[in-house]
């Protein structure tokens, strides 16, 4: 069952080093609700609901670089990496805003 819903929603982080993604050029995206984001962010990251991310899609492809997003339990964020992927952008589920921020501080 976990295998499942690994696959659903972008997967496990721990073979994904956040903190060199991003110092390599990656965006990172928090795709809470404007309100979550603003009760804290972790530092860098910009805030696209998960909701709005399919409008923003044109302009995260331009980037032309990974992204990584995060949220609250790393459910949304797996969804959000999956858009993206189907959208033909590198994307990586980072997990939560907690596991973001001590990938970030580590």
């Amino acid at each position: 069952m976990f295998g499942i819903m690994q696959k659903l929603f972008g997967g496990s982080t721990a073979a994904v080093d956040i903190k060199s993604l991003i110092s390599n050029g990656a965006k990172l995206i928090d795709v809470r609700t404007p309100q979550e984001f603003a009760e804290g962010y972790a530092e860098g990251a910009i805030n696209i609901p998960l909701q709005a991310l399919q409008h923003h899609l044109p302009e995260l492809k331009r980037l032309n670089v990974p992204i990584v997003a995060y949220c609250r339990s790393g459910n949304r964020s797996g969804i959000a990496a999956q858009i993206l992927k189907a959208n033909g952008v590198e994307a990586y589920n980072a997990g939560s805003l907690g596991q973001v921020n001590r990938q970030l501080k580590g």
